[in-house]
């Protein structure tokens, strides 16, 4: 049956740590031409490039468009996507996929490709920080710390990721920030937060799982915030982390909520789906966009 639609991948050649010519081989090869009557393939040239792209084939009513890379050209590309008919697809070829990991999208590519045959689109939440959108997390502390030494490092992968949170661990001192969950009208001082995360999927990357509970699909964030002045809760995170397990530390407060603000008693990074942020001032509000995000997913989704 010819569904006439049309689609547009956007590759990053430098994400993840090998070539993507052979995705575009396997786009040419296992793509279904009877629903995709035709495609285009764009390659990024600068940051931002994906989101002008992502823009433009939304205008033009382009059924899918194809990030094929990891989070930072997911995330380039799905803001240009919110609020519109076109839907996101993922072919995952970063360095910790976190988005697709959580989606269960496969790693492989060419799998990747055939789910987008079988045209299983679910409609999804995203998140935006002082209106700047994300999909997976958001967050401060500690885990913004090591965003910021993981894209400085030489190398990707998790081992990349573990070594830097052993590393940097011991010598990271906690800060204190205020915490207004506006859903209930409350207002938390937390004292001494190793870290705050507000998860809207369920990890970073590499199958790192900061909020094992959260889903895209309930209109709510899952906001992790864990207490402590032991150095050593660098080696618990990240063992819990990969455990996925990280929930049930006595440590860690999780609390669900669709908006909240956060403000920084310090100069804090942040980060945004894992790419450090400098620049968003000392006061966070947080807000679940739900159900505005048109996504491919596997059928059991």
């Amino acid at each position: 049956m010819n569904e006439n639609k049309k689609a547009v991948f956007i590759i990053n050649p430098k994400s993840g740590t090998t070539g993507k010519e052979h995705i575009v081989d396997q786009i040419n090869r296992l793509l279904d031409k009877n629903i995709y009557t035709s495609f285009d393939i764009c390659k990024t040239e600068y940051q931002g490039h994906a989101t002008e792209i992502a823009a433009k084939a939304a205008a033009d009513n382009v059924s899918v468009v194809c990030a094929v890379g990891g989070d930072g050209t997911v995330n380039e590309t799905a803001k240009a996507l919110v609020n519109t008919d076109t839907a996101l697809a993922i072919i995952p070829c970063g360095s910790g996929n976190g988005l697709a990991r959580h989606l269960h999208i496969p790693m492989e590519s060419s799998r990747a490709i055939a789910m987008l045959n079988r045209m299983n689109i679910r409609t999804m939440d995203y998140g935006k920080v002082n209106n700047i959108p994300f999909f997976c997390t958001c967050g401060m502390g500690f885990d913004a710390f090591i965003s910021m030494k993981f894209a400085q490092a030489g190398r990707r992968g998790p081992m990349t990721y573990i070594e830097n949170i052993l590393r940097s661990g011991l010598n990271y001192n906690p800060e204190t920030y205020d915490i207004e969950f506006i859903d209930d009208k409350e207002e938390h001082r937390v004292h001494k937060a190793f870290l705050i995360s507000c998860a809207n999927a369920s990890q970073y990357g590499n199958n790192a799982y900061i909020a094992p509970g959260a889903s895209m699909l309930d209109g709510l964030f899952d906001v992790l915030i864990l207490h402590s002045d032991n150095p050593l809760s660098a080696v618990r995170l990240g063992l819990d982390m990969m455990a996925g397990t990280l929930g049930s530390n006595a440590g860690v407060d999780m609390i669900r909520t669709s908006s909240l603000t956060i403000t920084s008693l310090s100069d804090d990074i942040s980060h945004i789906d894992g790419e450090p942020v400098e620049s968003l001032g000392e006061r966070f509000v947080l807000e679940c966009r739900p159900a505005t995000l048109r996504v491919f997913v596997p059928e059991n989704i």
